[in-house]
């Protein structure tokens, strides 16, 4: 029984460790490719080394390109790769063209595929991780949806294939190495200067954000006006911004390279707000019940919001301090469970090894 897994970027490393752990304790061979959509030491080489995750059996190193042109170039190299391992199914993860071009590149070739993450919707088109994660879901034949509310988006959408109430996989990470990241918490408080629950983590990096001067201003303007009135921030720098903020010479907006899984949950674990606009953020500030502004017009994690622990700002500077402001170290009741208990990898592979038996 063999898989081939399809990862890519930073988030679906720290996904696929877990499940890699469970799909061998099942039995279950798995063959691991890496797309090269995440390419930097700090976005990819350092989550192998870390976190155990097994090195790639095929490193495809596509690298930075426009959004068609790395996925069809994608593309092409999976179909080689799947040609030459003839699996039984293609697991891909969440929302990137790594996954798109994983769940095309296998359904055109009749491979069952398995979407880890199914079911999220922002419900805005004009993100491309939006595209990305719908049709991934109209190709596969295993969805494992994480909350009750992806899988309501799929059956309203009368998707197809069997569905799979999980729990989120990356609570699952955060438990496996919980003890690993609380180690490093005092080091890395003394390293930069931060006393516990008195600082707020930053990090941008959708286009939406980065690419739109009008919103890429308007969210410098308020995180300046934060660290004015006290709050300092700490800002692990994502690649594509990094041009962007070299001449930032302000000690209360303390830039880092992207840190590692352990070193960035050690970070949050202590922090008095978190200010994104990614995805996976927003649920690891839930897993260390740190509040949350979200620096999108949507979210696709809306139990996060209706729990009143993640609040979205979009760009707007005024609403963004408003809201940072009114929750910075505030006493939030945060509701336990609302992405499982940690068992999400054992559920996966379970239902991965009964899906092949069937087939």
């Amino acid at each position: 029984m063999m898989v081939v897994t399809v990862v890519g970027a930073r988030p679906q490393f720290i996904k696929a460790v877990p499940v890699s752990l469970a799909l061998k304790k099942a039995k279950i061979e798995e063959c691991l490719v890496h797309t090269g959509q995440h390419y930097d030491y700090e976005m990819s080489e350092v989550f192998f080394k870390t976190l155990g995750l097994k090195r790639p059996d095929h490193d495809l190193g596509i690298g930075s390109m426009s959004h068609g042109a790395q996925t069809g170039r994608m593309m092409e190299a999976i179909e080689k790769v799947l040609f030459a391992e003839s699996p039984r199914a293609v697991i891909v993860y969440g929302d990137t063209n790594s996954t798109l071009a994983g769940a095309l590149a296998a359904s055109k070739m009749n491979i069952p595929v398995m979407h880890i993450e199914a079911g999220l919707r922002s419900f805005n088109r004009k993100m491309p991780e939006e595209i990305n994660r719908v049709v991934a879901d109209h190709l596969s034949s295993l969805l494992f949806a994480p909350t009750d509310e992806s899988v309501r988006n799929l059956k309203r959408e009368g998707i197809g294939g069997t569905i799979v109430r999980t729990g989120d996989i990356m609570f699952d990470t955060c438990l496996l190495f919980r003890k690993e990241f609380r180690k490093r918490v005092k080091p890395l408080m003394k390293e930069l200067g931060l006393e516990s629950g008195g600082y707020g983590v930053v990090t941008i990096h959708r286009q939406e954000n980065t690419d739109d001067k009008r919103n890429w201003d308007r969210i410098n303007k308020a995180l300046k006006e934060i660290a004015d009135g006290g709050l300092k921030l700490v800002w692990p720098v994502h690649p594509r911004v990094r041009e962007k903020l070299r001449g930032n010479k302000r000690r209360d907006i303390v830039l880092s390279p992207p840190l590692s899984y352990l070193d960035m949950q050690a970070l949050l674990s202590n922090a008095g707000i978190v200010l994104t606009d990614s995805g996976g953020l927003q649920k690891e500030a839930y897993f260390h019940e740190v509040p949350c502004v979200t620096l999108r017009d949507e979210t696709e994690w809306s139990e996060l919001v209706d729990a009143g622990v993640n609040m979205i700002a979009g760009a707007e500077s005024s609403k963004i301090v408003e809201l940072a402001r009114e929750l910075a170290g505030s006493k939030l009741v945060f509701r336990k469970n609302i992405y499982g208990k940690g068992d999400t990898s054992g559920k996966i592979a379970k239902a991965i090894a009964d899906f092949l038996d069937k087939e």
